[in-house]
């Protein structure tokens, strides 16, 4: 008699959002993608391995669903980021160690070898597994990885910052910002920061990236002046393996992720798009 379908599915089901999530960006259509899997799994017959079917059908729909992704980002009005995911000290989601630097690294692959990447580098995935969900030879499957490795090797992070240093230097950063603190702002920032802010065409933001520790300081000092009342810390918090905080900064929410190396912020990723904010709480 075959198991109880459902039983089997929500054991793997936070693996499967996991991946699905990872090659997408979107809780919402990580969420869409593995309950189509669901379904399908529902009227299977004959699965030997449950984990590699699964897997199998999540990706070959997240495939999917990044073609028609890629074609609304080139529309998409200002910059984009992959929706923040605020992590719990014992989230299962960081077993893949990824972070936000490493997601945004993950935009500039082809759907192909971004999936390559994630199952065979970040999941464990055999290659000749990789291959079949792929329907790929093992030696072009083999390509599609190591192009992959060699375009997000330089964005891999030099080592993790501790959580309690990163929530210290996030609040640090805060104050500095409400105060207009230049002095502290420059000593915090590296040299040739860069500042990455999504709005969504919804709410202000700006477009373009930001780059520059000088023009980073002017800009914070600028929003001080017309917003520092109005500023409010809500809490240091770790975002996509990146120390940050969720704030408002002008009646808006926003959260803001800190890539840190050397002691210094190398680069900024602030979400202010109400769309990907609508759940506060650890996915």
């Amino acid at each position: 008699m075959r198991p109880d379908p459902a039983l089997n599915f929500e054991t793997e089901r936070p693996r499967l959002l996991r991946l699905a999530y990872r090659m997408l960006g979107s809780h919402a259509e990580a969420e869409d993608m593995v309950q189509e899997a669901f379904l399908r799994w529902q009227h299977a017959e004959a699965v030997e391995v449950p984990a590699a079917w699964l897997t199998r059908v999540v990706s070959r729909l997240c495939l999917d669903q990044m073609k028609s992704a890629r074609a609304r980002r080139e529309t998409y009005p200002g910059t984009w980021l992959p929706e923040p995911l605020i992590e719990e000290v014992d989230d299962a989601l960081r077993e893949d160690n990824l972070t936000l630097s490493l997601m945004m690294a993950l935009e500039r692959l082809s759907p192909l070898e971004r999936a390559a990447f994630l199952l065979h580098d970040v999941f464990g995935q055999p290659l000749s597994e990789v291959a079949t969900t792929l329907d790929r030879s093992a030696s072009a499957t083999r390509q599609l990885a190591s192009r992959a490795r060699a375009h997000v090797r330089i964005d891999r992070p030099r080592y993790e910052v501790p959580r309690d240093t990163g929530h210290s230097i996030a609040r640090a950063f805060f104050h500095a910002c409400r105060s207009g603190d230049a002095s502290a702002l420059n000593k915090m920032l590296a040299e040739d920061a860069m500042l990455y802010s999504d709005g969504g065409g919804r709410v202000s933001s700006y477009p373009n990236v930001i780059e520059g520790a000088t023009n980073l300081v002017r800009l914070f000092q600028g929003l001080q002046r017309k917003f520092g009342a109005q500023m409010q810390f809500l809490g240091a918090r770790v975002i996509d393996g990146l120390p940050g905080f969720i704030s408002r900064n002008d009646g808006n929410l926003q959260i803001t992720a800190l890539a840190i190396e050397d002691g210094r912020i190398k680069a900024l990723y602030i979400t202010r798009n109400p769309e990907k904010l609508t759940g506060l709480l650890p996915h």
